[in-house]
C-alpha cells in the first residue's frame, strides 16, 4: 500500500459511525514555542492509542522543515513562535504538503488572528484551553478534512464576516496611531512626524471615523483586531 493510500486509510478510519480500523494512528506534530506546553500536549494524547506524536517543533521554521520530514496527518500549530510565527508556517507546510492539516491551537483569538490563520490555510482554530476529548475529536475531524473551530472562535468568525468592510487607513494615520498605541501624546507624535499638533487630531478624527469609534483607545484596539497594526509583543 502507497503512504498516501495508507494515510487515506487511516484518516476513513476515524468516520463518525464507521466500525474500521485505521491502518495506523493519526501522525500528529505539535509546534509551540514553550516545551511546558509541547510535553502537556504530548502527555493528553499518549493516552490516545490511535494518535501519535511523530515530533515536536519550538518554531515555525524548524515545524515546517520537521512536517516535510515526518509528513504528519495533523499538525498542532502555535500562533507565535520565533523564527517564523504559526501563519508564516502555516502556509509553508500547506504549500508543501497538500495532505498535511493544520490545527491552530493558540491563546490568542483576535479577529485578526483568526482571519490570517484561514487566509493562510488552516484546517482549524482552538484555544489552549480546549478539553481534551474536544482537542482528540478536532484532530481526527482535521484529518478527514474537516474544518474545526472553537465555539468563540466560530463566533468571532462569523461576526467578522458580517462587518462592513473598513476603509484603509492612509499611511500617515497608521504612523499616527502606531504612535498613539506606544502611549504618546499628540504633542509627542507632531514632535515625532514633524506635523502640528492640530494635524495630528485631524489624522486621528479621520482613523476614528473610519474606523467607527470614538476615542484613541478604541481605535488602536479596532486597528489591531483588523490586522491594521500588529498586536502588542508580536515581532514586526
Amino acid at each position: 500500500m502507497s503512504a498516501g493510500a495508507d494515510r487515506l486509510s487511516a484518516a476513513e478510519g476515524y468516520g463518525l459511525g464507521s466500525s474500521a480500523q485505521p491502518a495506523r494512528p493519526l501522525a500528529v506534530l505539535i509546534a509551540d514555542d514553550h516545551p511546558v506546553v509541547r510535553e502537556g500536549l504530548r502527555g493528553m494524547l499518549a493516552a490516545e492509542s490511535a494518535i501519535e506524536v511523530v515530533a515536536e517543533a519550538a518554531s515555525g521554521d524548524e515545524a515546517v522543515v520537521l512536517a516535510k520530514r515526518h509528513r504528519p496527518d495533523v499538525v498542532l500549530m502555535d500562533l507565535r513562535m520565533p523564527g517564523g510565527d504559526g501563519v508564516q508556517a502555516t502556509a509553508g507546510i500547506v504549500a508543501a504538503l497538500p495532505g498535511t492539516r493544520v490545527v491552530v491551537l493558540t491563546t490568542y483569538e483576535t479577529d485578526s488572528d483568526i482571519v490570517r490563520a484561514v487566509e493562510a490555510g488552516a484546517t482549524g482554530y482552538l484555544l489552549k484551553d480546549t478539553p481534551r476529548p474536544d482537542l482528540v475529536a478536532a484532530i481526527r475531524a482535521a484529518a478527514r478534512g474537516e474544518t474545526v473551530l472553537g465555539p468563540t472562535v466560530a463566533g468571532r468568525l462569523v461576526s467578522h464576516l458580517r462587518r462592513p468592510a473598513v476603509e484603509a487607513l492612509s499611511d500617515r494615520e497608521t504612523e499616527v496611531l502606531t504612535l498613539v498605541a506606544r502611549g504618546q501624546t499628540n504633542a509627542d507624535i507632531g514632535r515625532a512626524l514633524f506635523i502640528s499638533e492640530a494635524t495630528v487630531k485631524t489624522h486621528l478624527l479621520r482613523a476614528f471615523g473610519k474606523l467607527g469609534v470614538s476615542d484613541r483607545t478604541a481605535a488602536v484596539t479596532r486597528a489591531i483586531e483588523l490586522g491594521m497594526l500588529p498586536a502588542p509583543g508580536s515581532a514586526g
